[in-house]
């Protein structure tokens, strides 16, 4: 299937990945030592996290001064707090902190209150594993709610790309905790955007720069619009100003998304010449160096300039070590369409 610009292999580098930082949700990662694998932990214990009967220090045959065994507040023997028989601290029989009754607690909570609560976070997950760029940013929230903001963010991190969808109800999470963080909405908009909510992307990344008035969003917020089916809308984004506020692979990733939107309107040719103003001869291995690769690649290929993109896709395998894009299965295509094979290519 081939793999067109902007999205894909392609896709825009992510703006925490831009700024020069790991991901918001990333743990630190320095001196090459990687946190602890959080990946399949237990869930944290569910509110509270005492044993199931746990009577917080009162004894089974506390008369008080000759009641009835175990009556507790005038209530009838084996009840605890104005419960049924059996009954643990207001639960019905049986329930245990995570039997059916608490599921269905949990079942019967609005939306919000679901969102608000957000999936399980493993223990062994602490605040203190944020990078340190992303808990500056916290910084200006209160101590407690800050630690349940950065587990949320971490887990946002380490789940990005496996489980994009678990990541981004994280990241929802948090921003239920504190909306008005330019970190937390970026967050947002990057799970938002890993899972193919790109209206709720863009709406995320457009408040996480109306907060801190940063412009290293713009080629993620540009190919949504692509996704959206607004690539004129995507054109919108290549300006001047944000090109000057922009780092080298910042432009790099903006002019993929840009030239993928000259090719969802038909200007084949002027996505062409926008990509040869780039370092396609680079001979770094980063990431970008790929993509842009293999996008001026495609490109080729849709202008009708088959042996040069045949050419460029080799390029591509040469900077792609852990084949991340599907260049060997186009050159494949390719030298089928020529009517070659790989040693007459050679």
């Amino acid at each position: 299937m081939n793999q067109s610009s902007g999205r894909g292999p392609n896709r825009p580098r992510r703006p925490a990945e831009t700024r020069g930082s790991s991901r918001p949700g990333k743990p630190s990662d320095r001196g090459g030592s990687k946190p602890a694998d959080t990946r399949g932990g237990k869930p944290a214990e569910t509110r509270g996290g005492g044993k199931p009967a746990d009577r917080r220090g009162g004894k089974p045959a506390d008369t008080r001064g000759g009641g009835k065994p175990a009556d507790t507040r005038g209530g009838k023997p084996g009840e605890r707090r104005g419960g049924k028989p059996g009954e643990r601290r207001g639960g019905k029989p049986g329930d245990r902190r995570g039997g059916p009754a608490r599921n269905r607690d949990r079942e019967e909570r609005t939306v919000d209150q679901q969102t608000y609560d957000g999936p399980p976070i493993p223990d062994d997950i602490a605040a203190t594993d944020l990078d340190r760029y992303a808990r500056d940013q916290l910084s200006n929230l209160p101590a407690k709610l800050a630690d349940r903001v950065a587990r949320h963010l971490i887990m946002a991190g380490l789940l990005l790309d496996e489980d994009p969808e678990t990541a981004y109800a994280h990241a929802l999470a948090a921003r239920a905790r504190a909306p008005r963080n330019a970190l937390i909405r970026e967050a947002c908009g990057e799970t938002a955007y890993a899972a193919g909510h790109y209206a709720q992307a863009l709406a995320e990344l457009r408040a996480a720069r109306r907060i801190n008035g940063q412009h290293l969003y713009a080629p993620i917020m540009a190919d949504c619009e692509r996704a959206l089916g607004r690539p004129t809308q995507a054109l919108t984004y290549d300006t001047p100003t944000t090109r000057n506020h922009l780092d080298q692979t910042g432009n790099i990733e903006l002019t993929i998304v840009i030239a993928g939107a000259r090719r969802d309107l038909g200007q084949h040719q002027a996505a062409l010449q926008l990509l040869q103003t780039e370092p396609l001869h680079t001979t770094t291995r980063a990431p970008w160096a790929t993509r842009l690769k293999y996008t001026y690649a495609d490109t080729l290929h849709t202008t009708g300039n088959t042996h040069e993109a045949l050419q460029w896709f080799h390029r591509v395998i040469a900077t792609d070590p852990h084949h991340t894009t599907d260049a060997p299965q186009r050159i494949t295509q390719l030298e089928h369409e020529l009517g070659i094979s790989g040693e007459q290519q050679d």
